[in-house]
């Protein structure tokens, strides 16, 4: 499935000078024999143009999209790793997980809050410590922070944080 736009694309982007080129080259030889006169050359190179340029367009904006949706793909494939490796784990050194996946720490944060908002992880990080640990969501129904035993707080939608250690808890 994916790769298939960007060929779909490119398909058309040829076609498109495919028949640029050889119509071209017809109303070429035909202004050259002189079976063409310039006024006809002219339309003729109009109308291939109306015909060409959408089909051009057409492929550059299929080509576009499936760039983009590659990016997709690759950013919700990091997602799954880390959410793989988190509750393969137990417990994730978040720098060490960086280096591994080649993120920054921002984007490993962007990743888990991603995947939190889709209600896919449930667990803590305590970002002091930068480690992320991967709960039950039973574990996580009681008032205490697993990490410090400190009372959490909620700061967001789904999100719990503890003002003793940092660490926040996602529901």
């Amino acid at each position: 499935m994916e790769g298939q736009g960007k060929i779909g694309g490119l398909i058309l982007m040829a076609l498109a000078l495919v028949i640029f080129v050889v119509a071209g080259l017809f109303l070429a030889s035909g202004l050259a024999e002189g079976r063409l006169r310039a006024s006809g050359f002219l339309l003729g190179l109009a109308l291939v143009l109306i015909l060409t340029l959408p089909l051009l367009s057409g492929g550059m904006l299929v080509l576009a999209r499936s760039r983009s949706e590659a990016q997709q793909f690759a950013k919700a494939a990091q997602a799954k790793k880390i959410l793989n490796i988190v509750r393969t784990k137990g417990q994730v050194n978040i720098p060490e997980l960086a280096v591994e996946m080649n993120l920054t720490r921002d984007q490993i944060k962007e990743h888990i809050y991603d995947l939190v908002g889709k209600g896919l992880f449930t667990g803590y990080i305590n970002w002091n410590e930068g480690v992320l640990y991967a709960r039950e969501a039973a574990e996580m129904r009681t008032t205490k922070c697993p990490n410090c035993g400190g009372i959490r707080e909620v700061v967001g939608k789904g999100i719990v944080k503890c003002p003793y250690c940092g660490s926040e808890l996602f529901l």
